[in-house]
């Protein structure tokens, strides 16, 4: 169903360190992600990630869409805005093959939010 919460991200400075945090903390399975810089989290519930290099983050929250460029294309339609997360954004095919396609985002006030689209319409 579109616009549930879908998946999480946490940023962290040093992804290693998140992972024994958040694992202890939680008793939350982390593997590592697809390009080796952050990891999967396993809760039980709603999947997330943990990536590094991102000192004093928010958490992300997304919502699922069936179709990420509508969606996209709704935000900047109703006066939000969407994060151009060039190179290092790029869709990498493992990753969106286990995990979906996501666009960071900013309401029309500049609120932050996520949006997701599964893989495989999942």
């Amino acid at each position: 169903m579109a616009g549930e919460p879908s998946f999480f991200e946490l940023g962290v400075a040093d992804p290693e360190r998140g992972r024994v945090f958040y694992g202890s903390m939680f008793d939350w399975a982390l593997e590592a992600g697809p390009t080796r810089r952050g990891f999967s989290i396993g809760t039980g519930g709603v999947p997330g990630g943990l990536h590094g290099g991102d000192a004093g983050a928010s958490p992300y929250v997304f919502f699922r869409v069936d179709d990420l460029d509508a969606a996209v294309a709704r935000v900047r339609k109703l006066g939000g805005s969407v994060q151009d997360l060039g190179e290092e954004g790029e869709e990498d095919a493992e990753s969106v093959a286990r995990f979906g396609r996501f666009a960071l985002c900013r309401d029309d006030q500049g609120s932050s939010f996520g949006l997701h689209e599964p893989p495989n319409g999942g």
